[in-house]
């Protein structure tokens, strides 16, 4: 009897000891409730105890959460439209005041986080050219919708951890429009590109040229100097000569002088032969006399 007793009482006693208790993991935040209204909150985790039928609990993901919502139309300030592609990570702060504000819905909480941060991208885009939104502000909106939607996530128990923008497409009726407008620019930046490089280019030819030229024209004046002092001292030679034996260089001049005038065959010179210019040939001895 007592064997059939005690394996009926053990299995109540588990009953009893698993309704009158709850467990929190390291991973949960819980509320105790009290036909509706919170009694407790904070818990640490482990085992504690309830009154079954009396209180609730409610657990909920103390982890960080992300709003992947579904893509958005916003219109620039040029009132072209872009189709935004976010998502916030987010988790609970506050658990009394997360559950007061959405009922413990994490769907209806993270509607709310969002429409904040909806509002806060279509005023930034609003303000800005599709160019400024693709290319250059998208993390100062990111900064300034991120900060809105902080504000707005502590009225709800929440703490937003970072908003990013994944994707910006352009609907099918601007891309067109978009893609030429980039090209044209592109274009504008390659043209002054090349103008500047061809400006650059002018001007290094025309140093270039200049330096050849001031180059050519010093070479010649030093061509011309060290031909004036091979002149001159030749003349000095001449003359030198010519003073030690006058006969001899009369002699030596003529001879090449016959040697220049005769070089070809087809040299022509109609002369008297009689002239001072033959006189070497009539005289074998050189004399001159």
């Amino acid at each position: 009897m007592f064997k059939s007793l005690g394996l009926f009482l053990v299995p109540v006693a588990a009953v009893l000891f698993w309704s009158f208790t709850f467990h929190v993991d390291e991973r949960e935040l819980a509320l105790k409730l009290k036909f509706g209204e919170i009694v407790e909150s904070d818990y640490a985790p482990g085992l504690h105890f309830k009154i079954p039928f009396i209180h609730s609990i409610r657990k909920f993901d103390k982890r960080i959460l992300t709003i992947d919502a579904k893509s958005e139309s916003f219109f620039t300030g040029e009132k072209k439209d872009l189709i935004v592609d976010s998502y916030v990570k987010w988790r609970i702060k506050d658990v009394v005041e997360y559950y007061k504000t959405s009922g413990g819905d994490e769907m209806r909480a993270g509607s709310l986080i969002y429409q904040t941060i909806k509002k806060g991208l279509r005023d930034e885009f609003g303000k800005r050219t599709i160019q400024e939104v693709v290319a250059g502000d998208r993390v100062e909106i990111m900064g300034i919708a991120t900060q809105q939607a902080i504000e707005k996530a502590k009225t709800l128990g929440i703490e937003v951890v970072d908003v990013r923008i994944k994707r910006i497409d352009f609907p099918p009726s601007i891309s067109s429009f978009v893609y030429s407008r980039m090209r044209a620019e592109r274009e504008r930046v390659a043209r002054d590109i090349r103008s500047k490089g061809a400006e650059s280019a002018e001007r290094i030819r025309a140093d270039a040229d200049r330096q050849s030229n001031v180059t050519l024209a010093e070479a010649y004046r030093d061509s011309e100097i060290v031909r004036g002092e091979g002149d001159a001292i030749a003349s000095a030679t001449y003359a030198k000569a010519y003073g030690q034996n006058p006969e001899f260089y009369r002699f030596y001049r003529s001879m090449d002088a016959y040697k220049k005038t005769f070089a070809g065959k087809e040299d022509v010179m109609l002369i008297d032969p009689e002239s001072e210019f033959f006189r070497y040939f009539k005289k074998s001895k050189g004399t001159g006399k």
